[in-house]
């Protein structure tokens, strides 16, 4: 596989041993987990890895990437390694019957058979998949940062914590994030494009909330993509950090507002994806069948390597790399689990 995207920082070394980084990736992941359900005043519960495709409730992602399935044998059913659980949570909510302002968050595992690996994409993705219930005149944007504000509160906690057990692995989130729409970044930098108007405002800013994904911008292009089906595109976006390690602006959110009637109807027309309307998820969208949700996935190991100053997330997670990606790491100091 091609190395182009490959960054080999000048002189890297880890700061801990490997075993060192196993036990801090612990003490992350115990910590920060303990914030993030005070702080939104979540519960945790068990999740699937696997879903039927027709129950609509496996994520499109961009809508190109291939969903790991196979055939059950005792029931013949095909079935599919969830991408994300942003639908199931809210179907998850009702069931289990929670009260408004409070919510779930679970340990998500998916396998993304076709991401292209680099230092911070890995075939295997580990993150928290988090949901709570509002009310459907919460829907708007003071809502959104407030939530996002109280998940930036978790990380400069976690900085906090970690810094009082490794004082020399020292990070420098401000104390407020940045907040912005991905139209006014285009109008701050017009010649740029998306990643490139991303790195400027996080390396600017430090941690940025980057809002209104997934939508038109006024040049007719889309900052990113998003399925049409689960965030409202005018109510969600991206926490990003500047990340001095690989000197890049590092995604370590997404999250938003989740669709109602016509928002869903909105975006699953301008993407020309009707059809989907006849799957039970967006039928119970649709008649208001579920709950008014906010929700959102932060990522586990993306967290771990912020924090830990790491350069590869496969420093801080096992999985499937090309031998020619694991040599060139090897003889660069980047020790690859």
């Amino acid at each position: 596989m091609s190395l182009e995207k490959l960054i080999l920082p000048e002189a890297y070394t880890s700061k801990l041993s490997v075993l060192e980084t196993q036990i801090a990736i612990k003490k992350i992941k115990d910590f920060f987990e303990a914030e993030i359900a005070k702080n939104l005043s979540l519960i945790r519960v068990s999740a699937p890895l696997m879903v039927r495709p027709e129950s609509g409730l496996n994520d499109d992602l961009n809508g190109v990437e291939r969903a790991v399935a196979f055939d059950m044998l005792e029931t013949q059913y095909d079935v599919e390694i969830v991408q994300s659980l942003a639908k199931w949570k809210r179907m998850a909510l009702k069931k289990y019957r929670f009260d408004t302002y409070t919510g779930l968050y679970t340990d998500m595992n998916a396998i993304r058979r076709d991401e292209d690996l680099d230092n911070i994409h890995s075939i295997y993705v580990d993150q928290w998949d988090w949901e709570k219930i509002i009310k459907k005149e919460d829907r708007n944007k003071d809502t959104l940062k407030y939530i996002v504000n109280q998940i930036y509160s978790a990380f400069i906690a976690t900085e906090e914590y970690l810094e009082s057990l490794y004082p020399f692995i020292r990070n420098d989130l401000p104390k407020e994030i940045c907040f912005i729409t991905t139209e006014e970044l285009l109008n701050k930098y017009p010649d740029k494009t998306a990643k490139e108007r991303e790195y400027l405002i996080t390396k600017e800013k430090k941690a940025v909330f980057l809002m209104e994904v997934g939508g038109k911008l006024s040049d007719g292009t889309i900052h990113d993509g998003r399925a049409a089906d689960y965030d409202d595109w005018n109510l969600n976006g991206d926490i990003l950090f500047y990340f001095e390690t690989l000197d890049i602006a590092l995604e370590l959110s997404s999250m938003g507002i989740r669709v109602d009637k016509d928002a869903l109807l909105k975006q699953l027309n301008e993407r020309n994806q009707m059809q989907k309307a006849d799957f039970p998820f967006h039928k119970d969208v649709i008649s208001e069948k579920l709950p008014f949700t906010i929700g959102g996935g932060i990522g586990q190991s993306r967290i771990c390597m912020y924090f830990l100053q790491k350069a590869h997330i496969g420093e801080v997670q096992s999985s499937v790399w090309s031998q020619e990606m694991i040599d060139v790491c090897q003889k660069n100091e980047i020790h690859l689990l």
